[in-house]
């Protein structure tokens, strides 16, 4: 194997090592998300902790989608390397934040340590984001769908990994703080591998394209932004539920929601390898449209299931249908519109981020209103006994699921239409530089 190749193989698998990096930051926060709510949400306000909670949770993708604005316009000025190093960093920050907090007195101020701790995992997030996925694509311009699935395959490997040892942590009692431990090792690992690599420039550097062709390219392209605003759409069905299945499931199904996260993220990791003999049969425009049918389909089959083994059943539909979205969505953006370089990608993540960061709050808002709802009253919930909280609170988690089910059903006429165009002007196209 020559010297080139050796080396592109290399930073490929830093590539993976990254996005599993931000996977397990993905288990680690579904697997406390019950605690913190437990712990200290319901303790600062009962009636009002799911809605907490989801506040919380979105600050980490604020500062993931606030990375991608800024950091992909600046990933061509200080470097991949240096953007991978601030990831590692912002995630080891973020951990040992979330630990503290659990040593402080419940209040205000501790509400305000875990808001800031998550979102520097957040802003590591997004910095992963903005230097591995034009990385990936200048490493491998001619396969980009292919190779950004399989990349992104190692998101749910991640999610699969500490997934189960969060769910080892909770089976035999120990602190449930020893997640954020999880986080550190990868994260120390990165940096060190990171440090002693040598990066390439973004394919758009590589091509002599400035950064005032960049702009034009996004601002004079207006199918650029119809794939945008379809991003808020298929991020929500992805990634809102995932992050709220362990507060949701273990009230529908009476099972710890983490274990089906981790079922659907094994699922992900298989599937995303195959993506590229899929999209050579049915183009990527028609993979978005069969796995939007199926991502609907299944979110609400999850808020019907009232056994784990109809939860695992609709998990598996839900699954199939939001494994390909994010990747592929990242794949079509680089194919079609190359000369936005890094900044396409990372508007694409910044508009996936922020829809979570909206979304996340409001699934806990629909929440504690149903809760109260099915209490008959908010003023009654601190006198249910403990069998009629559990179905009081079955009946919010069904509600806050079903929310959720249509978003990706809105985007069938989107991607059809594009679909049928494409078509007709004899397929999808990849537009090169």
């Amino acid at each position: 194997m020559s010297d080139l190749l050796l080396h592109r193989k290399r930073l490929y698998h830093l590539g993976n090592l990254s996005i599993f990096m931000i996977g397990l930051g993905f288990a680690v926060r579904a697997n406390i998300a019950s605690n913190l709510q437990e712990d200290i949400y319901d303790k600062i306000d009962l009636v009002n902790s799911a809605a907490m909670v989801g506040e919380a949770l979105s600050a980490t993708f604020m500062g993931f989608a606030l990375t991608l604005l800024f950091g992909s316009a600046l990933v061509d000025l200080i470097g991949m390397k240096r953007m991978l190093l601030l990831s590692a960093l912002g995630y080891i920050a973020g951990a040992l934040g979330l630990v503290f907090a659990t040593t402080m007195t419940i209040d205000s101020s501790v509400e305000t340590v875990i808001w800031v701790s998550l979102l520097l995992t957040g802003l590591g997030w997004g910095a992963v984001e903005a230097a591995s996925n034009p990385m990936v694509a200048a490493l491998y311009p001619e396969e980009k769908t292919h190779r950004l699935n399989i990349l992104h395959a190692w998101w749910p490997a991640g999610i699969v990994i500490g997934g189960l040892m969060g769910y080892t942590i909770t089976r035999v009692g120990l602190p449930w703080e020893l997640n954020m431990f999880v986080l550190l090792v990868p994260a120390l690992a990165l940096a060190w591998m990171v440090s002693r690599a040598t990066f390439p420039v973004t394919e758009r550097v590589a091509a002599g394209v400035s950064y005032g062709q960049m702009f034009s390219e996004l601002l004079k392209r207006p199918l650029f932004w119809v794939f945008w605003i379809c991003m808020f759409f298929t991020a929500t069905a992805e990634l809102a539920p995932g992050q709220w299945v362990n507060i949701a499931l273990s009230h529908i199904v009476g099972m710890q929601g983490i274990l089906l996260l981790v079922y659907v993220s094994a699922l992900m990791f298989v599937m995303r390898h195959f993506a590229g003999p899929i999209v050579a049969h049915i183009t990527p425009i028609g993979l978005m449209f069969l796995s939007c049918l199926a991502a609907g389909t299944g979110l609400y089959l999850l808020s019907l299931a009232d056994t784990p083994m109809l939860a695992f059943g609709a998990a598996t539909v839900w699954g199939i249908g939001v494994c390909y979205l994010w990747p592929t969505m990242l794949a079509i953006t680089s194919e079609r519109f190359p000369r936005g370089g890094a900044m396409a990608l990372g508007l694409m993540g910044f508009a996936g981020g922020m829809a979570i960061k909206f979304v996340l709050p409001q699934m806990g808002a629909i929440f504690d209103t149903a809760k109260a709802y099915a209490a008959g009253g908010a003023d009654q919930l601190a006198t249910l006994s403990p069998e009629a909280m559990q179905e009081v609170l079955r009946y919010a988690s069904v509600e806050s699921f079903q929310s959720v089910a249509l978003v990706p059903l809105l985007l069938l006429p989107v991607f059809g239409l594009i679909w049928l165009f494409d078509r007709r002007k004899g397929g999808h196209q990849v537009e090169s530089i």
